[in-house]
């Protein structure tokens, strides 16, 4: 009997080794697949929920408040000087790790995801990624005025990555896996299943392809089950008595709610930038070391939380307080304005957060002020105030994420209000046909396109970024090569690629000189040292075969 029982444990190692080796050399079947999606969603909605948890845990510890979510309530009774060194020193705290962990000071979060999933076979930085999560962590516990959803989806990402990476998994997997892990997440941090699925294919995947629903929703539920195993199925927000929409004639109300929300999406898109834009000004002109710029930061968001502490943290007493109608109209319109700046300093100080959260505070308060304004003149054909807050709340957020799909219905999946669709519909719809139309689709796609990274204009054009003439061209000695002293003279003449220039320089280049091939040099000694040659048809040919690989992931 010893002896049976040791064979077989013998045959199971065996099976279980064998079967390691086959996964990493051919890729994971399709059940194979479905199973690790389920690990993945289990992985990344335990790190949501410990992500939670843990800015919970610091937000008790550094405010000594026990109910973290009343914590601009508890902070109005805090000594102003309190204030103003809890960011400052969680500001200082970030600023280390992300000097240790990043190589540019900046933390990671979905636009990052949104690039490692177009470019880089769904792989996000680890050591970057695990940084930027701390130090988000620090952030929203010691009172930045950010959102948490971002760092969450990094984190996700992280978590894919380093199994894409042990598996060795090609690009279409690696960029599921990447949709699985970040679906998971956000149904883990907000308790939205439909919505995080619909957010990892509409904003990181950017795509609906079939192969890939069903992996995400089971990654998705995964990560619902974790939230709901801790918080049990509460909604994040609760709504007062059901909202009732005048439906015709209150309609255009909604339209022209859109247009404001479309507008207010853009300026804090714009303030975000403008901030960021200054502050790297102020920072190269003074010459301070790249890890002081959280502190000061968080000294300027602590200055201000002395007279207005509803923006500290995510901010979501405020916008409950929005949707149930608890703030007078000039409440409203001063707390979004201020949430704006808040914001902008926050991110624009490289403190960490995503928008998410503040797009929905900043929404849910300028509905609420737009919806004072309009039952006040038209009371006679309107509903609650109450649902032009949710309305704006889905509206803002929709034209800051590009993404009308899921926001619509994290909406409601964040209320459980399913009862006001239409209104929030027409609304999310206007606002971002307006914002797409003055930013590069949305605030991630924006950031990446200041980056030079123009995955906004579609593969067609941030493909050709993908590959590099070193890697095309052909050598001297290939067959087909192009003729030396031809290139030298073409070198002589300016007409060169250097050997990392991407198809992105080299394209225009073929078509403003006209030549069929391209000398590929680089520097040796001051000089440009031939290389080889990139050849107008091999460019061509790597890029069709690129394009018609996506558009055969995007439809399968």
């Amino acid at each position: 009997m010893r002896q049976i029982l040791a064979e077989q444990w013998r045959v199971m190692i065996r099976s279980c080794v064998n079967g390691w080796g086959i996964l990493r050399a051919q890729g994971p079947s399709k059940v194979q697949f479905w199973f690790i999606a389920l690990l993945i969603g289990v992985a990344a909605g335990f790190a949501a929920l410990f992500f939670r948890k843990g800015i919970n845990a610091l937000q008790t510890a550094l405010y000594s408040t026990d109910d973290p979510t009343h914590l601009h309530s508890f902070a109005e009774t805090l000594p102003w000087y309190w204030i103003v060194l809890i960011p400052v020193a969680g500001g200082t705290v970030v600023g280390l790790i992300l000097n240790y962990f990043t190589p540019d000071g900046r933390v990671r979060s979905v636009a990052d995801v949104i690039e490692g999933a177009a470019m880089n076979n769904g792989r996000v930085e680890i050591k970057a990624g695990i940084g930027s999560a701390l130090a988000s962590m620090i952030t929203l516990g010691s009172g930045g005025s950010s959102g948490r959803e971002g760092p969450v989806v990094h984190m996700a990402g992280v978590i894919s990555s380093w199994v894409s990476n042990r598996i060795t998994a090609d690009g279409i997997t690696g960029r599921d896996l990447l949709g699985c892990a970040v679906a998971a997440a956000v149904s883990a941090s907000f308790n939205a299943p439909i919505a995080g699925a619909l957010f990892a294919l509409e904003v990181v995947l950017r795509h609906f392809a079939v192969h890939a629903f069903a992996p995400i929703v089971i990654a998705s539920v995964a990560g619902t089950v974790i939230n709901r195993l801790e918080f049990g199925g509460v909604t994040e927000f609760t709504l007062p008595d059901a909202s009732t929409l005048q439906f015709y004639q209150e309609l255009p109300a909604f339209l022209l709610l859109g247009l404001v929300c479309g507008v207010v999406g853009v300026l804090l898109m714009r303030a975000i930038f403008l901030a960021e834009d200054l502050a790297n000004a102020m920072q190269d002109r003074s010459g301070l070391p790249r890890w002081i710029r959280p502190a000061i930061a968080g000294g300027a968001l602590g200055v201000l939380a002395i007279w207005f502490p509803h923006i500290i943290g995510v901010g979501y007493e405020t916008t409950s307080a929005a949707l149930t109608g608890q703030l007078l109209w000039h409440e409203a319109f001063v707390f979004a304005v201020l949430k704006c700046v808040a914001v902008a300093i926050t991110i624009a100080g490289r403190m960490g957060g995503g928008v998410f959260s503040p797009s929905l505070m900043v929404g849910a308060l300028t509905g609420l002020a737009f919806g004072l304004v309009a039952t006040g003149i038209f009371p006679e054909v309107s509903g609650s105030h109450t649902l032009y807050a949710l309305a704006g709340m889905g509206a803002v957020a929709a034209a800051v994420l590009g993404a009308p799909i899921s926001t619509t219905l994290i909406v409601f999946e964040l209320t459980g209000d399913w009862q006001t669709g239409l209104a929030v519909m027409v609304s999310v719809s206007i606002s971002t046909a307006i914002s797409t139309r003055l930013v590069d689709r949305s605030f991630f796609l924006t950031q990446l396109e200041r980056r030079d990274v123009h995955l906004a204009a579609g593969p067609q054009a941030y493909l050709l970024a993908m590959f590099r003439a070193g890697t095309l061209m052909r050598k001297p000695g290939d067959p087909g090569a192009a003729n030396e002293d031809t290139c030298l003279e073409m070198i002589e003449d300016g007409i060169a690629v250097d050997f990392n220039a991407t198809l992105e320089d080299a394209m225009p280049l073929f078509e403003r000189a006209g030549v069929p091939f391209l000398p590929v040099t680089t520097q040796e000694g001051g000089e440009p040292k031939l290389l080889g040659a990139l050849f107008h048809v091999d460019a061509l040919k790597t890029f069709n075969k690129a394009l018609a690989a996506t558009a055969a992931e995007e439809h399968s």
